[in-house]
């Protein structure tokens, strides 16, 4: 009875810690986000365990601008539980690999993102934006 209980627990603790890593593991995203100009692709996206930097969004991929003569910078952005943008820039007439986390300070893990790509058209045009992409943990 003794071996019985102790070969459950030990199937338990390992189907468990499988679990654990598949939640830890890294997601592809199946099309690239894109808007006029701009593109982030190859996108790649996990939650972090909680207590480990954050218990975060953690993404990358490569933001691309699609435009090289238009003069206008690229940038991503993203969010955790419905709070205020963070930007990541990309550059002109090129290709920037990201690799960044978003978090919500006030809780133990973020259970919620949201993710968009956009094309900074300066001060006096508004900016051009993918739809938003939403994750959920």
């Amino acid at each position: 009875m003794r071996k019985f209980a102790t070969a459950v627990v030990a199937a338990g603790l390992f189907f468990g810690g499988m679990g654990v890593a598949a939640a830890d593991s890294w997601h592809s995203v199946s099309d690239p986000l894109v808007t006029t100009g701009a593109s982030f692709e190859e996108v790649k996206y996990r939650w972090e365990p909680a207590g480990v930097k954050h218990g975060g969004f953690r993404f990358k991929g490569a933001l691309r601008d699609l435009n090289d003569n238009d003069g206008h910078n690229v940038y991503v952005e993203a969010r955790a539980h419905a709070y205020g943008w963070q930007r990541f820039k990309g550059v002109q007439k090129g290709t920037v690999s990201l690799n960044e986390s978003v978090h919500d300070g006030a809780t133990r893990y973020t259970n919620t993102a949201d993710m968009r790509v956009c094309r900074d058209r300066g001060a006096l045009r508004p900016n051009n934006c993918s739809h938003i992409r939403a994750f959920k943990r």
